[in-house]
């Protein structure tokens, strides 16, 4: 017998077959003296029950099979493209040409012999051993290889995990995210499941990114609409033991679901399980070798509902360089001891998975004077929403009502001088209850309707264990102060809520994360740290320098390639370098100069020194400021302009007070030096 399999991938041949005879043991013997080049698959024909085929030839990996008829091919061809991570495509045949070019003739281990489904108007009709009865209708047909999970078994053994497969192949669930659809095709991410002790986490997602590819899920299988491990649409499930964390990985059976939703009156896939082994190449497929740009840390940012996400070594790296610099102390506080390792990456990470946010600021230290808040605050808030806004991300603000008409202004003017796109919608919460906080935040009172998914606050004052409300000096505000602090504690007891506290003194909300250390460590911390906590609580010398790190943070989190796969679950199509223009949505030295001087004309005061004046805590704007903003810049745009990172503009300050201008291919490191007038601010 001999046979030609012409086909328009780059390594097909014509291959002749030599004699195949019944004995497996013979037929295998056979096989392994091959070449990869020389093993090829016989799909139309019966062949004997093959068991193993992944030691046959060096290098070939499993795939699956889709037969569709020539006029869909082309649209199908896209929805693989536009879908790369469920649905690697390996090849295709041209029409009439239904062979497979260079592949293996028999299923992985789990498989027995190779299998197809059928399907006519969207329904499996049927299941075949063989298509060798529909060789007429197949001359019109083309047939897809796509890569398989089956090769993470690879990456488990690689980590030194037991398969703990069960009787059948492994288990598969279809989702609630859905694909990017093209024509016809439109269907669920279907994904496949393995159970992972927590402490391997990070070592088996490495290896599988040099491998298979990045998990697209880690953590509760409810998030991706999953109710029940137990009960796997495809398959056969694989327990949980105590310890394990669910990882999920996008599966090629999502084919069958698309080729189900096109309702085409024939088509042929390869049944779930069945698979057989080629050594064509997915050309998106990772390196086995990871840059530091694709090696991924894995990080817990939630623990009801257990969520955990990644991004690379290199932009985590960058992160914490951008943590160091906003951890400056220049008041001599002590905040070093407050500081908690990763919480920026950490708040970042979960704030890039939100999809609404509320921010609160405002801390009226100044209570003799209106309007009592000080300068340190809402810069860092604004520059926050607007970054969220950049990243089409519901953004709301939250103040008292006593300020409402303040912020009001304060924002709309920031619109108007460019230092904000849109206005944010702004909120008051006057309190009463428990409850009536569970009903501000989530739709209906319904605890599993969220209204909002993260709560940030910035510089805003906090609730003292005894109920005061105390700037630095111990001067309780409670009068001026809203109860905000009730919403981050019904959070604390709403599942998919998170919260950010950002402080420069312990008595802000949210850091009652540290309130020990407030205590042992900060003039005055036995009164007025706060009791209220925070998920993650950020550490800066001046709060506003919080907000501009979450934005940077948030900025170097989306254009990680890691990140972003992770986040859109690997369909859809990868956004092209610089594509959003985020660069324009980050705070800038010309844009918090503007909003400072918004400030101003409103007659808000800086928080230690209450002058009325371009000041945030007693330290000049030009020299002080602007020093912390251009390092922070400088870190971000170092991702480069191949990543579309944001231009790298250096400033100086000129003899006339109060101007900046730009000094181009000048790099200047001065020392960070800070006059203060105390070193107790107000707030």
């Amino acid at each position: 017998m001999s046979a030609a399999f012409p086909g328009n991938h780059p390594n097909c041949s014509t291959i002749l077959c030599g004699p195949l005879k019944d004995h497996v043991m013979t037929f295998l013997h056979y096989l392994k003296s091959c070449p990869p080049s020389a093993v090829r698959s016989l799909i139309l024909q019966k062949k004997p029950d093959i068991r193993n085929m992944s030691s046959t030839a060096g290098g070939l990996r499993p795939a699956s099979v889709v037969v569709l008829h020539r006029s869909l091919a082309p649209a199908f061809e896209k929805f693989c493209q536009a879908n790369s991570g469920p649905l690697p495509l390996l090849g295709r045949s041209e029409p009439g040409k239904w062979t497979l070019p260079t592949l293996g003739t028999a299923p992985d281990t789990r498989t027995g012999r190779p299998q197809f489904q059928k399907y006519e108007f969207g329904a499996c009709t049927g299941s075949l051993a063989s298509l060798e009865e529909y060789s007429e209708p197949l001359k019109d047909m083309v047939t897809f290889f796509l890569g398989c999970s089956f090769s993470l078994e690879g990456a488990l053994e690689k980590v030194g995990l037991p398969r703990r497969d069960p009787a059948g192949h492994v288990g598969a669930y279809k989702t609630a995210v859905p694909c990017v659809h093209v024509a016809g095709f439109c269907c669920p991410l279907v994904v496949t499941m393995r159970p992972i002790p927590k402490d391997k986490l990070e070592r088996l997602v490495q290896a599988s990114c040099s491998t298979v590819g990045q998990p697209i899920h880690i953590g509760d299988p409810e998030l991706l609409g999953i109710k029940d491990l137990s009960n796997p649409d495809y398959g056969d499930p694989v327990v949980c033991q105590p310890g394990d964390v669910p990882v999920f990985w996008p599966s090629q059976l999502t084919s069958l679901e698309a080729v189900s939703s096109c309702k085409t009156p024939l088509a042929f896939t390869s049944a779930p399980g069945c698979t057989v082994m080629t050594d064509l190449k997915d050309m998106a497929s990772p390196a086995n070798h990871l840059t530091p740009e694709g090696i991924p840390e894995v990080h817990l940012i939630s623990q009801d509902p257990l969520h955990y996400s990644i991004t690379s070594a290199s932009a985590a790296q960058k992160i914490r360089e951008l943590e160091t610099i906003i951890a400056v102390d220049p008041g001599n506080r002590g905040i070093g001891h407050l500081l908690c390792k990763d919480e920026l990456l950490r708040a970042s990470l979960s704030l890039s998975h939100a999809r609404s946010v509320l921010i609160t600021t405002g801390f009226p230290t100044h209570f003799k004077h209106e309007p009592p808040e000080e300068t340190d605050g809402p810069p860092g808030a604004i520059a926050l929403a607007t970054f969220l806004q950049a990243l089409e991300k519901g953004v709301s603000m939250i103040v008292d009502q006593r300020a409402l008409s303040l912020f009001e202004k304060l924002v709309e003017e920031a619109v108007e001088q460019g230092v904000m796109k849109t206005q944010t919608p702004i909120l008051t919460y006057q309190g009463g209850s428990a409850e009536a906080a569970q009903a501000f935040l989530c739709e209906n009172r319904d605890p599993k309707s969220p209204r909002f998914d993260h709560l940030v606050a910035i510089e805003r004052t906090g609730r003292a264990a005894d109920g005061g409300y105390y700037n630095a000096r111990k001067m309780n505000v409670k009068h001026l102060v809203d109860p905000i602090d009730d919403l981050f504690l019904a959070a604390q007891k709403i599942p998919g809520i998170s919260s950010t506290g950002v402080g420069d003194g312990g008595n802000e909300l949210g850091m009652g994360k540290v309130k020990e250390a407030v205590k042992r460590h900060i003039r005055n911390g036995d009164v007025i740290a706060c009791d209220v906590e925070a998920d993650f609580a950020v550490i800066a010398g001046v709060s506003n320098w919080g907000g501009y790190a979450l934005a940077c943070a948030l900025y170097i989190l989306n254009s990680c390639e890691v990140h972003e796969r992770y986040l859109r679950k690997a369909v859809g199509p990868s956004r092209a370098p610089g594509e959003q223009n985020w660069a324009q949505a980050l705070p800038s030295i010309t844009k918090e100069e503007k909003m400072l001087g918004i400030l101003v004309r409103h007659k808000v005061r800086s928080g230690v020194s209450g002058v009325v004046g371009m000041e945030v805590d007693g330290l000049p704007f030009h020299s002080t400021h602007t020093q912390i903003i251009q390092k922070l810049l400088d870190i971000t745009s170092s991702l480069g302009t191949q990543h579309g990172g944001p231009p790298r503009t250096r400033y100086r300050q000129t003899r006339v007070p109060g101007q900046v201008q730009p000094l181009p291919g000048c790099a200047s490191h001065l020392p960070f030096r800070a006059s203060v007038s105390s070193s107790v601010k107000w707030g």
